[in-house]
């Protein structure tokens, strides 16, 4: 294990899916990490991802500035990984995306860091019809407003083993007749690997990312949304009709779904699949792709074997066709 000798990072949102890859990055780095999460007494599995001492987990939200204050204070570097993909409670887009935003790189500015690295999403613009998209923005505006040497991450869709897309689809398709082709499944998609956006986070905070410049970060295939959702059925071994949906009946059923405790679709979601999630041709042209970041992006058939064997009717050991 590394002797941690690097600094100490603030990682807000270090728990979850993207966050603890970012710790086991840091942590294999040798930076000290405090990891500001909203319930630290839940942050207790990222302990293994470095040697003793070298990660602790204290309390803070984005939507109370002195919390926020409170975990910056004394560290060298800070990372925003806080994000929602649907609304629910208190957890409102604007709040959480793009004030909470403003509050993390303000408490920075006044802490005087100036290594700050904040993970947005392909599709964030002022005028995205999603609010998903605008909010994003409003966040990247912020933090860029507050420190225009901040490094702006915004990744694709992104798969690894504990991700909200292939797992979501693969567990409908467990139970479901059919799966629904929003939009006819025309929308394209350029999933990037959860181990390579960690990096990524990693890499902007060794100084390897321009200072104030947005990084697009894609993986090395582009595919629509019809050809991801049979991939994931093949990997699973299921056969499943997929039945083309206009985006307007898809907005009305989304209407619905978005009343249920956890739903599984919301009129959002649906307005972001209106426009493709793809690295954009200034972002290649610039210079702000993963790969200008020195990384050769994993692709789908590396990793999706990995983890979507558990839908599996007879678990690992079934053989799919190829």
């Amino acid at each position: 294990m590394v002797t941690p000798t690097r600094g100490l990072v603030t990682v807000f949102g270090g728990s979850g899916f993207l966050g603890r890859h970012v710790v086991r990055a840091l942590a294999k780095r040798g930076y000290r990490i405090r990891v500001a999460v909203r319930r630290p007494e839940l942050a207790g599995h990222l302990q293994p991802l470095g040697s003793v001492r070298q990660i602790h987990a204290v309390q803070a939200n984005l939507r109370y500035p002195d919390s926020v204050r409170r975990a910056v204070e004394h560290a060298d570097a800070a990372v925003n990984l806080v994000g929602i993909l649907h609304e629910t409670g208190r957890q409102r887009f604007g709040p959480v995306q793009a004030e909470g935003a403003a509050t993390f790189a303000a408490a920075a500015a006044r802490a005087g860091i100036d290594r700050i690295v904040q993970v947005s999403a392909i599709g964030a613009d002022p005028q995205s019809p999603a609010e998903y998209g605008r909010s994003k923005a409003a966040g990247e505006a912020a933090v860029l407003a507050a420190r225009p040497s901040a490094v702006v991450l915004r990744p694709a869709v992104t798969f690894g083993p504990e991700d909200t897309f292939f797992n979501r689809f693969a567990t409908l398709s467990s139970f479901a007749p059919v799966l629904p082709l929003i939009g006819r499944g025309e929308t394209r998609f350029q999933p990037v690997f959860v181990g390579d956006v960690a990096e990524a986070v990693a890499r902007a905070l060794d100084g390897e990312a321009r200072p104030g410049a947005t990084y697009e970060l894609g993986g090395p295939q582009v595919k629509s949304f019809k050809e991801l959702l049979e991939l994931m059925l093949r990997e699973t071994g299921r056969w499943r009709p997929l039945v083309p949906i206009p985006f307007g009946l898809a907005r009305l059923k989304a209407s619905v779904l978005q009343l249920l405790p956890n739903p599984i679709l919301t009129v959002d979601q649906v307005r972001l699949l209106e426009e493709d999630k793809i690295v954009s041709q200034a972002a290649i042209e610039e210079g702000r792709t993963i790969k200008d970041l020195g990384i050769e992006p994993v692709t789908l058939a590396a990793v999706l074997p990995s983890y979507l064997w558990r839908y599996r009717r007879g678990g690992e050991f079934t053989t799919v066709p190829r």
